[in-house]
């Protein structure tokens, strides 16, 4: 009889740099590997990591057709997309990297609303370090800031003042 494996969903690790001591091919390129997408449904204020957003197959995107106007999709349910990179400085490993992208979706009629550029930007901007929060709404801001202090308090502690600001005020 087989054991099942229990199933647990949580950030990416961080690994050694692979180019470590050497100074060869892939020096200073980014890597995918340090980025988890962590999404918020606004409505429920809940957050939980879903790495199927890294090729738009989240479970909230599965069966949508994603629309470029957000007016076409007038009840669609909203959501953010967070791309959250870590990385490690002298203090220790800290959320480096955090921006949020806007999402709707209505399962009524499976259309959503999502501009792909802009996650794909966001995405590359979280991997260069950037906290890109202020758009947010506050309840959602709040949800982030409690999601990642609980998921690792040293991560949040070691973290930016930007990135603590940006979502408590």
């Amino acid at each position: 009889m087989e054991e099942k494996k229990k199933k647990t969903i949580g950030f990416n690790i961080i690994k050694n740099d692979p180019t470590d001591g050497h100074g060869g091919f892939g020096v200073g390129a980014l890597s995918l590997e340090n980025v988890s997408p962590v999404i918020i449904d606004v409505e429920a204020g809940e957050a939980e990591v879903d790495v199927g957003a890294m090729h738009a197959r989240s479970a909230v995107e599965k069966g949508i057709k994603f629309l470029k106007e957000k007016a076409e999709v007038p009840n669609g349910k909203p959501y953010w997309l967070v791309w959250v990179t870590i990385d490690r400085k002298l203090e220790g490993p800290y959320y480096a990297g955090v921006t949020a992208c806007e999402m709707t979706v209505d399962r009524s009629i499976r259309r959503g609303y999502k501009s792909l550029p802009e996650h794909v930007n966001n995405m590359d901007k979280s991997m260069k370090r950037h906290i890109m929060v202020e758009h947010m709404d506050e309840k959602s801001k709040k949800v982030l800031a409690e999601f990642l202090r609980n998921h690792d308090e040293i991560l949040w502690n070691n973290s930016t003042e930007e990135l603590k600001k940006g979502l408590l005020g």
